[in-house]
């Protein structure tokens, strides 16, 4: 049995408008940037999740 890659799933296309669309779709991902991201500055965040933060602080922290 021949399965389509791409199906409609609602209403009615063409096998024109399939093709036209996956064009479009295939263009977009040849013209995606690389899959290695570019960092700028720093590599990890500059904030902490207060989950990762210890459950006690001291009366004198200033947080």
């Amino acid at each position: 049995m021949d399965i389509p890659d791409i199906r409609v799933e609602k209403g009615h296309a063409e096998p024109e408008e399939v093709a036209a669309i996956t064009a479009i779709l295939l263009a977009r991902a040849a013209s995606a940037p690389a899959a290695t991201p570019t960092h700028r500055g720093r590599a990890k965040a500059g904030w902490r999740r207060l989950e990762r933060e210890p459950g006690f602080r001291a009366p004198h922290s200033w947080r």
